[in-house]
């Protein structure tokens, strides 16, 4: 019998490589989603979509009334650490209770296998690089702080009711499939932003602070393609049912600066890509870089686009065929 998942903000970034690949694995899927951040056009055409809340329990009632569900994958959250410090309450409802009510629904429909889609934000401020998953977890925005108290019920709820959960954690999810691309409204990344000003649509990218103490003066990041973080979550739905949660990071180890990822564009691109040097952000850490042994040692996970130019290639690629995104 074929395995039947829901995954939460399937028209999203992340949610819709996965979906793509759960649908070429053979699973059925059924995706649900707002539609306030994501695209239809984004959902394959071989997954069932429902449109609406991902907290509404009376929704969440109806389809796993209407066809049994073996596991859920949970994208659908508010993503922008910044927005998060200005808009704190709207973090919360979206990325924290909601949550609560889908796990509610799924413990009344009797689904107990759930993969979450987690953040490196949980760990706050480095005390080391790279982070492993026993680095303390203190987040300095309210993006990172309402991913963690979901942290903390899905660990409640394994103890009291059972749930068969795994947490991945990643850092810059990046990249693009062939068919399916990184369309944020607004845009807040930082390859699709410096690839905007190489296709004409902003006269330079902004570069906050050059005097980190790094090689160049700039932040360093982990930048992880998209459709490896997919097969992560592909992996951690497979390995569900041994009874211990799953708690991993995602990254590729290694970290690049902001003016390596401007260099790599300009290449690419072909575009000289202008710089405009702006003081440090608040909260920007110098160096966030992961640590993914853990799953790579228990679940054999490997990336398959590891390198900084295979990202920015796909991702540029991608926005050449749809030059105003799902909109084309």
């Amino acid at each position: 019998m074929t395995a039947h998942v829901l995954v939460t903000g399937g028209a999203g970034f992340i949610g819709s490589h996965t979906v793509d690949l759960l649908i070429r694995e053979g699973y059925a899927v059924t995706v649900l989603d707002s539609l306030e951040k994501g695209h239809r056009a984004a959902v394959h055409p071989e997954a069932a979509f429902v449109q609406g809340d991902c907290g509404d329990p009376v929704l969440l009632d109806m389809i796993f009334a209407e066809r049994p569900v073996d596991a859920v994958l949970h994208f659908a959250a508010y993503i922008e650490a910044g927005e998060s410090m200005r808009e704190p309450g709207r973090f919360f409802v979206n990325n924290t209770a909601r949550p609560m009510v889908l796990l509610d629904a799924m413990m009344r429909a009797g689904v107990k296998q759930f993969v979450f889609s987690s953040t490196a934000a949980t760990y706050g401020e480095p005390l080391y690089t790279p982070i492993d998953e026993k680095h303390p977890q203190s987040p300095t925005n309210a993006y990172g702080y309402a991913k963690l108290l979901v942290e903390g019920a899905l660990d409640w709820m394994h103890r009291l009711r059972g749930l068969d959960y795994a947490a991945l954690r990643y850092f810059n999810a990046s990249g693009c499939s062939e068919r399916l691309g990184e369309d944020h409204h607004p845009e807040t990344h930082l390859i699709p932003l410096i690839l905007d000003v190489a296709a004409g649509r902003r006269d330079a990218i902004k570069l906050f602070g050059t005097d980190y103490p790094t090689p160049d003066g700039t932040c360093i990041r982990d930048y992880i393609h998209v459709e490896d973080l997919a097969a992560a979550h592909l992996l951690a739905l497979r390995a569900l049912g041994k009874g211990t949660p799953l708690i991993y990071n995602l990254g590729n180890g290694q970290g690049y600066s902001v003016r390596q990822v401007i260099d790599v564009a300009r290449r690419i691109t072909g575009h000289p890509i202008p710089v405009e040097v702006e003081p440090r952000r608040a909260g920007d850490p110098a160096v966030l870089v992961a640590s993914s042994d853990k799953i790579r040692q228990e679940l054999g996970w490997e990336p398959r686009y590891p390198s900084l130019e295979s990202i920015v290639q796909s991702t540029w690629n991608w926005r050449r065929q749809h030059p105003v995104g799902y909109g084309a």
